[in-house]
């Protein structure tokens, strides 16, 4: 079994048609939020009761929505929902695209990685426009790519971000295993005034690209490629790691061991 969720809501065209397409190689089950839950990042709910409905279409059993977060809905899944463990979570098809840093905000992405840190395998898989309504080409991707995961499997602790070009199936130049890049919003805030004369304020904003390599997911995804990016959930710098321990920054905290 495969567990389906997102972050753009349990009815979500992309979750729907990524449950069509993937439903032909695996029994699915949706576990997604009841609304939309874009850009919560790995949020999770501690203050308010989880609502689960069982959700039911002509009398055929979907899923659950559930009142939380994406990591929400996999923590509760795998805990308390299923009878078992799924074989795998597949986190998508995002409207709009996660590259670079995108990936720390992204709930898609996250419900991928909760998956990882309960040791299960997960995708999360996005299409790069906010407008196209067209998840054909990215839902046979994945369907594509189940079987290769069950052959080679996945690391522990490790998810592919996955990124498909807004463009029709014959403009697709191909598939690149790619690092994420290096990405900002870069923020503007619209400034309103309610009829009671209270201040507030719509964010907006844009992507803002600050390398141009053929190994980032950015660049890939701009030339047509579906990218590939395996991500982990430990956030260690490594090199630097190394580097502090150079720095004697014990500052006399460190206790003297007893004679």
């Amino acid at each position: 079994m495969i567990i389906l969720s997102n972050d753009d809501g349990f009815n979500a065209r992309g979750l729907r048609t990524l449950r069509d397409e993937v439903a032909r190689v695996a029994d699915v089950v949706i576990v997604a939020p009841e609304n939309e839950q874009s850009a919560m990042g790995h949020a999770i709910t501690l203050t308010v009761p989880l609502k689960v409905r069982e959700v039911r279409e002509k009398g055929e059993f979907i899923g659950y929505a559930v009142n939380g977060t994406p990591a929400d809905c996999i923590k509760i899944a795998v805990s308390t929902l299923l009878p078992e463990p799924p074989e795998m979570v597949i986190s998508g098809i995002n409207q709009g695209g996660n590259l670079g840093t995108c990936v720390i905000y992204s709930g898609t992405v996250s419900a991928a990685t909760e998956a990882i840190i309960m040791g299960i395998p997960a995708i999360a898989v996005s299409l790069n426009s906010w407008e196209s309504t067209d998840f054909s080409t990215a839902a046979e991707f994945i369907r594509q790519l189940i079987p290769v995961i069950r052959k080679n499997g996945l690391p522990q602790g490790v998810a592919l971000n996955i990124n498909v070009p807004a463009v029709p199936r014959g403009e697709i130049q191909g598939v690149a295993i790619t690092r994420q890049g290096k990405s900002r919003v870069i923020e503007t805030f619209d400034r309103r005034v309610d009829p009671r004369k209270n201040i507030y304020y719509w964010m907006a904003g844009e992507m803002r690209f600050d390398e141009v390599d053929e190994e980032t997911d950015c660049e890939m995804v701009a030339e047509n490629y579906i990218s590939i990016t395996p991500i982990h959930y430990d956030l260690t710098c490594f090199p630097v790691l190394e580097e502090l321990k150079r720095w004697n920054l014990d500052l006399g905290w460190n206790q003297k061991p007893e004679k």
